[in-house]
């Protein structure tokens, strides 16, 4: 880039976990060009996790199930207008590689860059694209994220960049938590029920470790859940409702993070916060390892193209193997 401002809008609608893997990307992008204006497109739902982050220069919102639900394209296209009326964009990066986000990114502008074709389970995404880069779909999904952006900026993302990253999310709430003891907080949702961890091993992990653990619950059956987990267990306490900023806080003041394969979950390893991520239909390509954040996979076989929504092998996975782990990330801090 020539540029003194380089304008990039990055396309990454949808979910929360997958958006929490994919901004990392901003601080390599602000080190590499300082003087680039990033702005993002996401879903309404998940805009409040990028809103005031220090690196983007605004968050622009669809409401894609309003526009699926009327059946309009022509009040899509009048949305993504407003959105161009701030100015055209010189690079638009598609970082979900589906037909939807596909073409949310081609009618912003031509200068499109996205996965190829074999590099995306909906390879008809890649006909919108001016510029595509090639990975392996089975790739983890944070090496693609970071390999797309600097293909797509013609520079370097390195693992050790990867590995040594800052926190993604600033911290803007504060918690007065008990700290003369460790802190564990337990994920307990899950976008699919085969992804979740049965609550029942949940008490037997918090009995055993015997730390001070907060249940995260996002909707009435999580809370309702949660509500059990906490009436079965002296140790486990129930996580106050929160935002999705305040989420992100809460999870940076943990000591430990224990969840399913789900948006909060993901936040621990974006705040550089110990965890463990339970699989069960999916699979570690899903997280980005590191010394300090593990997953736990049980024993069934994954197919990434084909995910089985049936697979509740999760429920295999032995407790005592979690609070293992949990000790060793705990004693390491």
């Amino acid at each position: 880039m020539n540029k003194d401002i380089y304008k990039i809008a990055i396309v990454r609608l949808s979910a929360l976990g997958d958006i929490v893997n994919s901004a990392i990307v901003l601080q390599f992008i602000h080190a590499k060009y300082p003087n680039a204006q990033i702005e993002w497109i996401a879903e309404e739902v998940f805009s409040p996790l990028l809103n005031n982050h220090p690196l983007l220069n605004a968050v622009h919102t669809l409401n894609l199930k309003k526009f699926k639900k009327e059946k309009s394209l022509k009040s899509l296209n009048e949305n993504l207008k407003k959105i161009k009326s701030f100015g055209q964009f010189d690079l638009i990066i598609d970082m979900q590689g589906l037909i939807k986000s596909a073409i949310v990114s081609r009618l912003l502008g031509k200068e499109t860059h996205g996965f190829n074709k074999n590099s995306t389970r909906e390879s008809l995404a890649a006909c919108f694209y001016k510029t595509s880069t090639n990975i392996s779909y089975e790739s983890g999904v944070v090496k693609r994220n970071t390999f797309l952006i600097a293909d797509a900026l013609g520079f370097e993302i390195s693992q050790e960049m990867i590995l040594n990253k800052k926190s993604i999310f600033e911290i803007n709430k504060k918690f007065d938590l008990d700290k003369t003891t460790k802190n564990v907080a337990f994920v307990i949702g899950a976008s699919w029920e085969s992804k979740i961890y049965p609550k029942e091993m949940v008490v037997d992990i918090c009995n055993d470790l015997k730390l001070n653990a907060f249940i995260i619950w996002g909707n009435a059956q999580e809370k309702e859940n949660a509500e059990w987990i906490v009436e079965n267990s002296n140790y486990a306490s129930l996580a106050p409702e929160l935002a999705l900023d305040e989420l992100v806080s809460f999870i940076s003041n943990m000591d430990l993070v224990i969840g399913n394969d789900t948006g909060p979950t993901h936040m621990a390893w974006a705040q550089n916060i110990p965890s463990i991520t339970l699989l069960g239909p999916t699979t570690t390509r899903m997280i980005q390892e590191t010394p300090l954040n593990i997953g736990i996979k049980s024993p069934s076989n994954v197919d990434l193209l084909k995910i089985n929504k049936n697979d509740f092998s999760i429920r295999e996975i032995p407790y005592e193997t979690i609070v293992q782990k949990a000790k060793e990330l705990i004693d390491g801090i």
